[in-house]
C-alpha cells in the first residue's frame, strides 16, 4: 500500500500512459487518495474503503471519475505489493518496521519531484467539491453508501486538508512525522517512523526497489 504522494504520482503516470477525455483528472486524483480517510475516522473500517470493486483492475467503464480514482488506489496497492515482492523488498533491513510506514514515507520522498504542479493540487484539496456528488452509483462498486452514512463532508474536508499540508513541499522526516501524528493509530509512533526513514534513505537497494515501483506500477 502506497502513501498519498505516491498515489498521486502513479495517477499522473496513468494519465501519461492512458490519456482520457472521459475522466475528469482532478476528480480522479481526489478519489485516488480517498480510501485512506479511515485514518481520521475510527468509525470507518478498512474493508469499507478497500474492498469495494471486483475485479480490481484498470477497467473504469461505468464509473464516475471519483470512483475510477478510488478503484485506481486499490489497484496501485495491489500492484505495488506484487512489484516489491518480486524484488524481495521485504527481505531488506527495516522495510517491515512500524507497519511498513517508513518505506511508504520514503517512497513519497523519492517520487515527489516527478510532478511539478503541486500548488494546484494543494489548492484543490483545501477547497474540495462536495464529494458525495462525485461518487454516483455503480454496480461495480460495493461501497456506494459509505459517504452518506459515515464521515460526512466535514471529515472529508479534514482528510484532504491534512494531505494538502503534507504535499505542500517535498516530504522530509519532519513533514512525515507531522502527517502521521494527525492520523489515528500513528500519533505515538510518528517519531519512530521518521527515524527509520532516515535509515532506509541510506540503503541503495531500498531506493532501487522503490524506484522499480514507480517504473512498473502502470
Amino acid at each position: 500500500m502506497a502513501s498519498v504522494v505516491a498515489h498521486i504520482i502513479y495517477a499522473e503516470k496513468y494519465f501519461e500512459k492512458y490519456p482520457s477525455s472521459e475522466i475528469n483528472k482532478d476528480e480522479f486524483i481526489l478519489g485516488c487518495v480517498f480510501p485512506d480517510i479511515r485514518r481520521v475516522d475510527k468509525s470507518i473500517k478498512r474493508k469499507e474503503t478497500h474492498l469495494c470493486f471486483d475485479p480490481i483492475d484498470l477497467d473504469f467503464d461505468g464509473l464516475t471519475s471519483f470512483q475510477a480514482g478510488w478503484k485506481f488506489h486499490l489497484y496501485c496497492d495491489m500492484r505495488r505489493e506484487a512489484i516489491l515482492n518480486k524484488y524481495d523488498f521485504y527481505s531488506l533491513d527495516d522495510t517491515t518496521d512500524l507497519g511498513h510506514q517508513p518505506a511508504k514515507g520514503l517512497e513519497d520522498e523519492i517520487v515527489y519531484d516527478d510532478y511539478k504542479n503541486w500548488e494546484k493540487i494543494v489548492n484543490y484539496f483545501n477547497n474540495p467539491p462536495e464529494v458525495s456528488n462525485l461518487v454516483g452509483v455503480s454496480p461495480a462498486s460495493t461501497c456506494g453508501d459509505l459517504l452518506s452514512t459515515r464521515g460526512g463532508q466535514e471529515t472529508i474536508e479534514l482528510w484532504y486538508a491534512i494531505i494538502a499540508r503534507y504535499i505542500e513541499k517535498k516530504p522530509d522526516s519532519k513533514a512525515m512525522k507531522i502527517f502521521l501524528s494527525k492520523q489515528l493509530g500513528f500519533a505515538d509512533t510518528a517519531g519512530n517512523v521518521a527515524e527509520v526513514v532516515d535509515k532506509l534513505r541510506k540503503d541503495g537497494k531500498v531506493i532501487e526497489a522503490l524506484n522499480k515501483v514507480k517504473e512498473e506500477i502502470v
